[in-house]
């Protein structure tokens, strides 16, 4: 799972955006831009899940289905929940849906599966 979110984003509104994205049920990690993974661990510690700390770099390679304007302005990306997702689960990975978002609008959460043939 791939997560976006503010700075003082509350660990209840990282929650929130993961269920509202699909839930826990099967991640083998949560994911986000590298500067901003300390911030996951209080989430990693509850779940029992690694963080994957995505470099700013490698974000803007990843095509996602949402395009916030400010987010592309200070990543290069349209979602840095899905960039994040997307890149954590590997070459070959689509996302499950859209990135969801907790209810007070700190938190964004995508879920990518890597696609295996």
């Amino acid at each position: 799972a791939g997560f976006g979110f503010r700075k003082g984003a509350s660990l209840a509104a990282l929650q929130d955006a993961l269920a509202r994205a699909g839930g826990a049920a099967g991640l083998t990690a949560l994911a986000t831009v590298d500067h901003k993974a300390p911030a996951l661990q209080s989430l990693a510690d509850l779940l029992h899940l690694p963080i994957r700390a995505i470099p700013a770099a490698v974000l803007p390679n990843q095509l996602t289905l949402t395009q916030s304007a400010r987010v592309s302005a200070l990543y290069g990306a349209g979602s840095v929940a899905e960039a994040a997702a997307l890149a954590a689960a590997g070459p070959g990975a689509r996302l499950i849906s859209a990135r969801a978002q907790s209810g007070d609008g700190t938190a964004t959460a995508a879920i990518a599966e890597r696609i295996t043939q």
